[in-house]
């Protein structure tokens, strides 16, 4: 598995551990090896861009030393409590509709409703929503709709 310090199991964990393993018994430098490292060089790149962006966000918010440890998520990491799991989730659903901060067709990452909790825990969601729509408007010039504008879609529970 993957070593760096915020790593935890989730879907796309498994998916670049996966893209690792089956490079690994390819020929190095063979065509199969080649495609499998430009995919995993592509998704750490998608991960890095979309940290980077929840990072920026967080450091404007006046979280600059503590930005790395609030984006830090491991096995050992936990929620709150079950009202902020419906909060965080109706949250990350909400950023990724309404605005870029995660690209198109990326697949929500558990990673990020740890972060939800932990700004819900600490009174911030709304400020970094407000935030990442500003900074990542979905549509350019086109702010985010306040809650009473639109009924939010739940994301599935684990």
């Amino acid at each position: 598995m993957p070593h760096d310090a915020s790593h935890t199991e989730a879907d796309d964990d498994r998916i670049l551990y996966n893209l690792i393993v089956v490079r690994n018994q390819q020929a190095r430098d063979s065509e199969e090896w080649q495609k499998l490292n430009y995919d995993i060089y592509t998704l750490r790149q998608m991960r890095r861009k979309v940290r980077n962006k929840w990072k920026r966000i967080l450091e404007d918010l006046g979280f600059q030393k503590e930005a790395d440890s609030l984006l830090s998520v491991t096995k050992l990491s936990t929620i709150s409590d079950s009202e902020n799991t419906r909060k965080a989730r109706e949250m990350l659903l909400k950023l990724a509709e309404e605005t870029t901060i995660f690209p198109a067709g990326w697949q929500l990452s558990e990673r990020y409703l740890f972060v939800v909790d932990r700004l819900i825990a600490l009174d911030a969601a709304e400020e970094f929503f407000k935030t990442a729509c500003r900074t990542y408007p979905r549509k350019p010039g086109g702010p985010c709709l306040a809650d009473d504008q639109k009924e939010l879609h739940r994301l599935p529970s684990p």
